[in-house]
C-alpha cells in the first residue's frame, strides 16, 4: 500500500506545491511514523511534535511556496541548537541545556521552509565513529536492530532509512556523515571544506568539520546541499574555505538529475591508518569495490584499478593529537570529567596533556598532508574507495572501558574519511552493495569544490543499481 514516505524528498516537495497533501498533512504522518517506529531504532533524543505542528499551519496558512524546500519535515542532529529546545550533545555533562538561539544551520533550513520534527541522536559531542551514549539507548542501523547505525549522525541516518524523515542534515568532522550512510544505505555527502556553515562536536580546529546531507537519493542529496549552503546563511567570511561557492544559478539538484559527463576515476583501497594500526577489509566491502568498478565502466568512465595510493606519511599520529586537542576544550573540570564517557574524558585528558609545541606540529604537519593528498589526487576526477573497512559493527562492539583500544576500533572500521576532512576535499558514500540484508557502501573523493561530479556520478550509479528501491523492514 502506497504511503507518503514512499516518495523521495523531491516528490513530496512537488506534492506540497501542488496542494495534494497540506504541510500539517506531511507532517503528522512522519510524526506519526516516529511515534511507532522509533522505538526500534533510537533515531530521536528530543521529538518537538507540538512545535512541528504548529510550524506546519503556520506554513499552510502563509501559503507560500518559493522556498526551497517548502513544508519538507527533517530532524535536527543534536550537537547544534535550535532556539527553546534541550541540546544535549550525546553528553550528560550538557544537561538538557535549553538553546537561547538557533546554530547558522538550522536558522538556514528555516529559511529554506523546512518543519523540524526534533533531535536526532549522537554520541557524546559527535567524537565517535558509532552512536552509544549514557543517556539513552544505542542507535540501531533499521536493516539489523542489534548493530549500530554508525556515528556520528547515526541518529539522522537512522531516521532517514527508516523513513521517518524524508532527509537530514549531518555534519562531519572525520567520517560522521558518511559512516552512517553506509550502515543504513543511504546517499551521505560531505562537501568540500567552508562550504556550509561549520557545525560539529570539535568546533572548526583544523577546519575538519562540515555539514551536509543525508538521504536516499542523490537528488535528494543535491537538493538539501542547495538549501544548507545558501548565500543567506553562508558566514561572510570562511577561513577553511578552499574555493568560493557557486553562484545563486547553480544548483546542486539540477546537477544530480542530470547525472552528465565522463570521468577519470581511480580507485584505491590503500588508508593513512595502514601503518598505525591492523587494517583488514571485510569480503563485503571488496565486492562493493569491484560491482562499482564494473558499473562505472559500463558508462563509460576511465576507471585506473589501483590508480593512486593514499599517502601515509606520519598521519595516524597527527590526527591523534588534533583529535585530542579538539576534544581538549570541552567543558568539564574536576567531578565533572566523571560525568563523561571513558573515550571521551581519555580524549579531553590527553588532549589538554599536550604542549602548544605539539598542536603547532600537528597542524603543520597536516596542512603539508592536506597539499600532499590534493596534489596525489589530482590527475582524476575522482577517487573510488571503500567507505567502511568493516559491516556494521554490533551494539556494544566498541571497549567501553579501553579508551586507547576504542579509538584504535573506531580506526579500523573507518579508515577511508578522516583523511578527506584533513584534505578539505568533498566525498560522497553510495549505498551501491547489499550483503545477507545489510547495506555495504563505497566512497567517491572529489576535486576541490567538484560536488557536482560526485553527485553526477552518483546519479549514473544510481540509475543502474536503484538503491532507492532497497528498503528496511520498518519501511
Amino acid at each position: 500500500m502506497f504511503e507518503l514516505h514512499h516518495l523521495s524528498a523531491h516528490e513530496q516537495y512537488d506534492w506540497l506545491r501542488r496542494g495534494d497533501v497540506s504541510v500539517r498533512e506531511l507532517t503528522d504522518h512522519y510524526l506519526e511514523r516516529v511515534e511507532r517506529i522509533d522505538a526500534s531504532v533510537g533515531s530521536f533524543v528530543t521529538v518537538t511534535a507540538d512545535l512541528a505542528r504548529a510550524r506546519a499551519d503556520a506554513l499552510d496558512r502563509e501559503g507560500s511556496t518559493a522556498a526551497p524546500l517548502w513544508g519538507l519535515p527533517l530532524a535536527d542532529k543534536d550537537l547544534v541548537d535550535r532556539r527553546g529546545v534541550p541540546t544535549w550533545a550525546g553528553s550528560r555533562l550538557s544537561r538538557g541545556r535549553v538553546a537561547e538561539t538557533s546554530s547558522p544551520i538550522v536558522d538556514a533550513l528555516d529559511t529554506a521552509g523546512t518543519v523540524s520534527l526534533g533531535k536526532t541522536t549522537t554520541p557524546e559531542f559527535g567524537l565517535t565513529a558509532y552512536t552509544e551514549s549514557l543517556i539513552g539507548r544505542s542507535t540501531s542501523t533499521p536493516y539489523d536492530q542489534s548493530l549500530n547505525a554508525g556515528g556520528s549522525s547515526g541518529g539522522s541516518a537512522a531516521a532517514v532509512a527508516a523513513g521517518l524523515v524524508p532527509f537530514a542534515p549531518g555534519s562531519d568532522g572525520g567520517g560522521s556523515i558518511r559512516i552512517p550512510a553506509s550502515a543504513t544505505g543511504l546517499v551521505g555527502l560531505k562537501p568540500s571544506r567552508g562550504r556550509v556553515p561549520t557545525q560539529s562536536g570539535l568546533t572548526s580546529l583544523g577546519g575538519l568539520a562540515v555539514g551536509g546531507p543525508l538521504a536516499r537519493t542523490v537528488a535528494d542529496a543535491g537538493m538539501l546541499l542547495d538549501a544548507m549552503m545558501s548565500p543567506d546563511s553562508r558566514p561572510p567570511r570562511d577561513l577553511y574555505a578552499v574555493r568560493a561557492a557557486p553562484s545563486v544559478e547553480f544548483s546542486y539538484l539540477a546537477a544530480a538529475v542530470r547525472g552528465e559527463g565522463r570521468f577519470r576515476i581511480a580507485t584505491t583501497t590503500t588508508s593513512p591508518w595502514d601503518d598505525t594500526f591492523d587494517i583488514g577489509l571485510d569480503p563485503s566491502v571488496l565486492a562493493a569495490m569491484s560491482l562499482t568498478m564494473e558499473h562505472l565502466a559500463a558508462v563509460g568512465h576511465e576507471v585506473e584499478p589501483d590508480g593512486v595510493r593514499v599517502p601515509v606519511a606520519d598521519y595516524g599520529r597527527l590526527f591523534t593529537v588534533l583529535w585530542k586537542a579538539g576534544a581538549s576544550t570541552i567543558p568539564a573540570f574536576g567531578d565533572d570529567l566523571d560525568l563523561l564517557e571513558p573515550i571521551t574524558r581519555w580524549l579531553v585528558l590527553q588532549g589538554r596533556a599536550l604542549s602548544a609545541f605539539d598542536l603547532a606540529s600537528a597542524l603543520a604537519g597536516l596542512t603539508a598532508y592536506e597539499r600532499t593528498v590534493i596534489d596525489a589526487f589530482s590527475g582524476f576526477d575522482a577517487v573510488l574507495t571503500p567507505t567502511l573497512a568493516l559491516p556494521p559493527r554490533p551494539n556494544g562492539w566498541y571497549d567501553a572501558v579501553d579508551a586507547e583500544r576504542n579509538f584504535e576500533q573506531q580506526c579500523q572500521y573507518a579508515p577511508f574519511t578522516s583523511f578527506v576532512n584533513v584534505a578539505g576535499l568533498p566525498a560522497i558514500s553510495l549505498p551501491v552493495h547489499e550483503v545477507d540484508g545489510l547495506p555495504v557502501g563505497v566512497q567517491l573523493i572529489g576535486r576541490p569544490g567538484r560536488e557536482d561530479v560526485l553527485l553526477a556520478i552518483g546519479a549514473q550509479l544510481e540509475r543502474r543499481l536503484k538503491w532507492q528501491r532497497r528498503h528496511p523492514p520498518q519501511w
